[in-house]
């Protein structure tokens, strides 16, 4: 497959949103770590990881999968390729107390909101009673992000998915702010670390625990991520700008990780 390219964008190849949103992602996976993923983008980033950069990444599924290699994508969590050349085929109580244990580096989570301080609602939108949509739920997301050392939250931006105060909360990010994951239980150092979206990378910060920005996607200002956020988003003093998908990111995403186009 030639990659095409748009005079528009200086012969860079042309991508879609979504393979922006993977390809970033799969940049923050590193080699030779213990890696929770779900189904969709989290699953594909990492099998393009895997390819591109990170030989050695670990992978559990929710229901008990470990260490697959992910030679194909698996249609849900529990699909047979989330075994295939794995390590160990568990089940998800195995899968949650790893991460309860301590032995989960990062945790990767979608949802449909999103707050200030990391927390995210992936259960309904509305009244949880009588909701204008009722959502998959948490599965195994609130594990993830109470359990493992680091979550990356992965979502599309615009003001309804950023909010200032979720519909409903399902899995608990820096909660109201500074030492309240700590006191509701959750182990110390835990929490958010990365949010991924179409128009940047967020990080918190270390005293506040409010995201802040820092970094935009491709041609991307800062002034619109602020624009599309329903909160106020600190910034960092610096900000950078990601460089878009390479052609052998896109080559490998479409021929090899994605060929059958389940999800892209």
């Amino acid at each position: 497959m030639t990659e095409s390219t748009d005079p528009a964008t200086d012969g860079m190849p042309v991508y879609k949103p979504t393979e922006l949103l993977i390809c970033s992602a799969a940049r923050l996976m590193t080699d030779n770590v213990i890696t929770f993923v779900g189904t969709g983008i989290p699953m594909i980033a990492a099998a393009l990881a895997r390819r591109m950069h990170a030989p050695n990444l670990m992978l559990i599924f929710e229901f008990g999968g470990m260490g697959s290699t992910l030679e194909q994508l698996p249609m849900a969590v529990g699909g047979e390729q989330t075994f295939r050349h794995g390590l160990a085929a568990t089940g998800l109580r195995d899968a949650i107390e790893t991460a309860q244990r301590g032995f989960i580096e990062f945790g990767f989570l979608g949802g449909a909101q999103i707050d200030a301080f990391g927390n995210l609602n992936s259960t309904v939108i509305g009244d949880f009673h009588h909701p204008k949509a009722r959502l998959p739920g948490s599965g195994g997301a609130n594990d993830v992000g109470s359990h493992c050392w680091n979550t990356i939250a992965i979502i599309h931006h615009d003001k309804r998915r950023f909010v200032e105060k979720l519909d409903f909360l399902t899995t608990p990010g820096y909660l109201g702010g500074p030492g309240e994951r700590e006191a509701v239980g959750l182990p110390r150092g835990t929490g958010p670390f990365r949010v991924v979206s179409n128009l940047g990378i967020m990080g918190y910060h270390p005293e506040s625990k409010r995201m802040m920005l820092l970094a935009t996607q491709p041609g991307v200002t800062v002034e619109q991520v602020l624009e599309n956020t329903g909160f106020e988003m600190l910034v960092a003093d610096q900000i950078t700008q990601n460089s878009p998908p390479t052609s052998e990111e896109l080559r490998i995403l479409r021929e090899e990780v994605d060929r059958d186009h389940m999800y892209v």
